[in-house]
């Protein structure tokens, strides 16, 4: 049965208890109550608790400590033993003290085992224990581990005569009540009885002390079981019969002597019951580290070095009771010595309570002071947070204004040289290209508005639309305002194309130069790019369709480096600005990038310097990417890098060193794209060979393009055509 806190009253079992005027249980006198101690505060709640609660003034508690011994094996040595002994002795000490003030008499039991559940439960069982009262487990914060619930354990394993009460902070945090009385009566009863009615002897007559036999368990021994007695008790002389004079009541306010300064390590605790910060008594809870101090007859003799003590312990604690001086003295010097130092420890008590109060009073102001300057500090934080942050919204409003005048700087700049580029056009005079005008009107109506059902490519120098014109179907590339280099790009393209006609270049039929619209005649099958990546599910291109296109690019190729009187490098050759006709033939576009080197230039090495260079990555000659020296053998390199794609369709970054290393291993099958089964490997390795050697890196290792690349293309596009020619 659990009971808690809110119980207006408890009742033992068979009448061992009482309800107390606070209702609170109220144990008899003759019950036998025992607490269990440790080193964690709660234990001293639990005293405080029972003191207070549970017994009266004179009664006798037993104080029960559970000793774990050491893990590792095996007997303690010496020094070990003497540091355990001490450690308990100064456990014991703290609560004797307590007692003492409290006028309450105390038994000390020590146990040792590992389980101290089963330690204590078969203590209360073999001694007759009816009230057994147990500090709140307290570790691990606020989560009790059930392997160190201690108080539940024993709860469940106590006898069912004993009644159990567990202590947190002062209050009952659960309990147990008993369902029947003891069946035997305790063998501590008569201890506590002769305790209790001990007549004081001499001093140099030590008192009996009967020692109880009590069973032991298997796991258990009860070294102390004898008691000790510790509460003060006046011992009047032999020849005097009247009963000693009680303790005055100003004992009550005793302060503990473990505060007295310069007396302990702890000298900072202060006795709870004499500062206004605390309700509490306790002045004996310690920070859970075992005290040092020692209470006894020698604190008492230091009031007064003079005068001999009247105070003796009769245990090894510290905390006994009091003796007569001899019995040579009279009752009457011996009230008078009382009451002398009974004034003179009061003075110091005074004295050391106004120390007290005022470390207190300095240390709230010293806290006050701390919080002080910490609410300044966070003050002056947030005041330097808010600045900041009004800095950076300024900082980004200006940076937010000066981008805005620099795009509107930019724009207004782009818009002048759009006017002047467009005014450039208009006054070219007509009969300078030859190329048919179209209006703005005519393209509209072709391309219905531009619509993006007939957008049919993108690039960089802006959308293409399908369109027709003349009852012709044509594409339409249309330059973006924004496009970079677009104007220059436009009157590049219409200039040379408007000037050439060859069947591997693609036609400009006319042009719109007011809107930078160019007319072409339209490529059914798009761009070789898209052939080879097969968009649009299209099927793969044959072999032989990849041997008679090279061959084309390269006739292309060779007609603009032999224009006259200036030859024209494309300077922007790969496979998306190869288009391919319904036919699948092959025609170069896109010549916006185009140079005309003089015709001293060309016939001398080919070589002409460009101030900026211009291409597509991947493509680009390097020796002209480095130093801008611009020759036919530039667009040798790009021919050189689109024919190993015409063979292997995989991306342009670093092909030519893959297909190098394949060949030098005799993988080259592996590099042949797979979507032709029938590669005539001979000739396509013959084909790769020719395709690397236009991709060298010096461009004096590259090969003539009429002399040597043309006429091996052509021999190998016969070859496909005699193929094709068997096999029909």
């Amino acid at each position: 049965m659990w009971l808690h806190k809110s119980s207006s009253s408890f009742h033992g079992g068979g009448g061992h208890s009482v309800s107390g005027g606070n209702g609170l249980p109220k144990c008899k006198g003759n019950s036998i109550v025992a607490i269990a101690i440790d080193k964690d505060k709660n234990s001293q709640y639990a005293l405080k608790w029972v003191v207070e609660q549970l017994i009266t003034r004179g009664q006798t508690v037993v104080l029960v400590h559970v000793h774990k011994p050491s893990a590792t094996g095996g007997g303690p040595d010496a020094a070990n033993k003497l540091q355990n002994e001490k450690q308990i002795k100064e456990l014991f000490l703290t609560f004797h003290c307590f007692c003492t003030r409290k006028q309450v008499q105390c038994i000390d039991v020590i146990l040792e085992d590992t389980n101290i559940p089963k330690a204590l439960a078969e203590y209360a069982s073999q001694a007759g224990i009816e009230y057994l009262v147990l500090g709140a487990s307290s570790r691990h914060g606020f989560i009790r581990f059930k392997s160190h619930d201690v108080p539940g354990h024993v709860m469940k394993v106590a006898p069912d005569f004993c009644t159990i009460y567990v202590i947190s902070k002062g209050k009952i945090s659960s309990a147990k009540k008993s369902s029947r009385p003891a069946p035997f009566v305790s063998p501590l009863v008569q201890q506590i009885r002769e305790q209790s009615n001990t007549t004081i002897t001499t001093p140099t007559t030590p008192p009996t002390i009967p020692t109880p036999t009590t069973p032991a368990a298997n796991n258990h021994s009860f070294p102390s079981l004898a008691p000790r007695k510790n509460s003060f008790q006046l011992r009047a002389p032999e020849r005097t019969p009247e009963k000693p004079p009680p303790v005055p009541d100003e004992l009550e306010s005793f302060i503990s002597p473990f505060t007295r300064p310069g007396r302990a390590a702890n000298a900072n605790l202060m006795s709870l019951g004499e500062l206004p910060a605390s309700d509490t008594d306790i002045s004996f809870v310690s920070s859970g580290r075992p005290s040092t101090d020692r209470m006894g007859a020698a604190f008492y003799s230091d009031l007064d070095p003079g005068t001999p003590s009247i105070f003796s312990t009769s245990s090894d604690y510290g905390c006994g009771p009091p003796y007569s001086r001899s019995s040579s003295h009279s009752a009457e010097d011996a009230d008078s010595e009382m009451k002398r130092l009974k004034m003179e420890l009061m003075q110091r008590m005074d004295l050391y309570s106004s120390a007290c109060k005022e470390a207190v009073t300095a240390k709230q102001k010293a806290g006050e002071l701390l919080q002080w300057q910490m609410e300044e500090q966070q003050r002056l934080e947030e005041e330097a947070r808010l600045m900041a942050e009004r800095e950076r919204v300024k900082g980004q409003a200006d940076m937010e204004k000066a981008e805005a005048a620099r795009r509107i700087a930019e724009l207004e700049s782009r818009k002048r040289a759009l006017m002047r580029d467009n005014e450039d056009l208009v006054n070219v005079p007509d009969n300078q290209f030859k190329y048919r005008r179209y209006t703005i009107e005519e393209i509209e109506e072709a391309t219905e508005f531009f619509s993006q059902s007939r957008k049919i490519g993108e690039g960089g120098y802006g959308p293409v639309f399908k369109g027709t014109l003349d009852h012709t179907p044509v594409a339409i590339k249309v330059l973006r305002p924004d496009a970079a280099q677009g104007r220059s790009q436009f009157q590049q393209e219409v200039e040379v194309l408007s000037c050439m006609r060859h069947p591997n270049m693609v036609l400009l039929l006319g042009a719109c130069p007011e809107y930078g619209c160019l007319v072409y005649e339209y490529m059914a099958n798009g761009s070789l790019e898209d052939r080879l990546r097969r968009r649009g599910d299209t099927p793969p291109l044959s072999w032989q369709s990849r041997f008679k296109i090279a061959s084309e690019i390269a006739t292309g190729m060779l007609f603009l480096h032999q224009t006259k009187p200036e030859p024209i490098v494309h300077r922007d050759l790969k496979p998306g600005n190869i288009l391919l006709d319904q036919n699948l033939v092959s025609k170069i576009s896109d010549v916006g990038l185009a140079r005309l080197l003089p015709p001293s230039v060309a016939e001398d090495i080919t070589q002409y310097r460009m101030t900026s260079t211009a291409g597509t990555f991947c493509y680009i000659d390097p020796e002209y990417q480095q130093t801008g020296m611009l020759g036919v053998k530039s667009d040798v390199y790009s021919l050189g890098i689109m024919l190993l794609q015409l063979i292997t369709a995989k991306p342009a970054m670093g092909l030519s060193h893959h297909v190098e290393n394949a060949i030098d291993r005799g993988t080259f099958a592996e590099m042949l794209d797979p979507s032709v089964p029938d590669w005539p490997q001979d000739e396509a390795i013959g084909f790769a060979k020719l395709a690397l050697q236009c991709a060298e890196l010096r461009r004096k290792d590259r090969p003539d393009l009429g002399k040597v690349v043309l006429p091996e293309l052509l021999r190998l596009r016969e070859l496909g055509e005699e193929s094709v020619a068997a096999a029909s």
